[in-house]
């Protein structure tokens, strides 16, 4: 009699228990996808190919108002190696307030973008730590190349040198300003 009335007990609750509102939980918060130059820095650290994309997707989309672009002086641009940021710095001291040489944004080689798309990009590894990028981009309705060489930086992948359409090095011309200025 006694398991009789334990099994029926036992019957009753789990049966209550199946009949009660599901307690409900608050839906897990919803991360905002990463934009700008967080996005870019996001990239830099999964592979080369992810950053370049980031980078040309900024240029085709800028965020307004980037907090992470507003604090960027020059020779101190977290997407440059160290030795480009040195470079852009040299240059920048050297105009001595005038304009300095690098007074555009070499990722779109523009200082406006309008109409910016990438249209076909081909990675190149160069060993663990190193690699080109052969992008080709429209901006203000014309087709431009240019190749990106890469370099990881502790856990980011970072630009080394632009490289024109027409093989000029954006670190070679750099280089030539600071040993002139330090002559």
């Amino acid at each position: 009699m006694r398991i009789q009335a334990m099994t029926a007990a036992a019957v009753l609750v789990l049966t209550a228990a199946a009949c009660s509102p599901a307690e409900e939980k608050a839906p897990a918060p919803v991360e905002a996808p990463l934009s700008g130059r967080a996005a870019i820095y996001a990239a830099g650290e999964q592979n080369a190919e992810a950053f370049v994309r980031a980078l040309y997707a900024n240029a085709a989309a800028p965020l307004a108002n980037d907090p992470a672009a507003a604090s960027i002086t020059p020779g101190r641009d977290p997407l440059y190696t160290r030795t480009l940021n040195a470079l852009v710095g040299a240059d920048f001291h050297a105009a001595k307030g005038e304009v300095p040489y690098l007074n555009y944004d070499p990722i779109c080689a523009c200082q406006d973008a309008d109409g910016f798309a990438l249209t076909a990009l081909k990675m190149t590894p160069d060993g663990d730590r190193a690699a080109s990028a052969e992008v080709t981009f429209t901006n203000h309705g014309q087709t431009q190349r240019q190749t990106l060489k890469l370099a990881k930086e502790g856990p980011m992948w970072r630009i080394a040198d632009v490289i024109d359409g027409q093989g000029q090095s954006l670190h070679d011309a750099l280089m030539a300003i600071a040993e002139k200025a330090e002559g």
